[in-house]
């Protein structure tokens, strides 16, 4: 996915399936090779009434690059109908202790941005949390990192991360702050209450405003061998040993 003319891409069969199954309202436009077989793509997208137009020559290298694995197959997202606004997202939740959000702190990779987002959909995420400003925003490329996830996991765009953080502290959320030099070793907490997880900008980390917002800071032990890991590893790690006490939130 990319942005080119103000217009958003995504290419590949599985993200667009991904999309057509899962969030069908945000694919505006499909373009697809005229010699194509693939009925099931056809059908999904007869079904959702969504626009089709054939490639022509190099056409899709055109729109989203030489060096992209498109196999013939891009779309235009809306991405104002992927990302959901924090306040109605808020409004919606019902807390409880297997609750778990992903809040990215200025983050600048697009590929931590997508693989977090895929971190979050597998290990049961209710919402990844995305500011507006200073964030790699969401593009073609977090969709094909996040492996099409990022139509399945609630992206919720918010203005402010300190006020976000004091809202969901209000509503019982425990904020969790990925830290290197934790305090607390992630397999050593209960996880009991509501969980959020800031995760911070790859080389400054989490802002120190945000930091002192945070009840916990969590670290991951690791041989001395290793100094450290990206964004986006820890993320999995944490949110592996937050899955490992709430399974329910798997849907197992």
């Amino acid at each position: 996915m990319r942005y080119e003319s103000e217009k958003i891409y995504i290419y590949g069969k599985h993200a667009l399936m991904e999309a057509l199954q899962n969030a069908p309202r945000t694919i505006k436009k499909v373009f697809i090779s005229q010699e194509s077989r693939d009925d099931e793509l056809k059908k999904l997208l007869a079904k959702n009434d969504i626009t089709v137009a054939f490639l022509k020559g190099k056409e899709a290298s055109r729109m989203v690059g030489q060096d992209t694995a498109h196999q013939d197959v891009v779309a235009i997202v809306d991405v104002d109908k992927l990302m959901v606004d924090f306040d109605g997202f808020a409004s919606s939740l019902e807390p409880s202790a297997g609750t778990m959000l992903v809040l990215l702190d200025e983050l600048t990779d697009p590929h931590n941005v997508g693989a977090i987002i895929r971190s979050a959909a597998a290990f049961g995420a209710a919402g990844v949390l995305i500011p507006s400003h200073n964030q790699a925003p969401i593009t073609g490329v977090v969709v094909k990192s996040s492996a099409g996830m990022a139509f399945r996991v609630p992206l919720v765009s918010i203005g402010n991360v300190n006020y976000t953080v004091d809202r969901l502290k209000k509503m019982d959320f425990k904020i969790y702050a990925l830290e290197m030099d934790g305090k607390k070793k992630v397999m050593d907490e209960k996880f009991e209450n509501p969980a959020l997880f800031v995760v911070g900008n790859e080389g400054k980390g989490i802002r120190q405003k945000t930091l002192e917002r945070c009840d916990v800071t969590l670290r991951i032990p690791m041989d001395s061998r290793c100094e450290s890991l990206n964004a986006s590893v820890s993320a999995a790690v944490v949110l592996y040993g937050w899955s490992l006490r709430h399974p329910e939130a798997l849907g197992k």
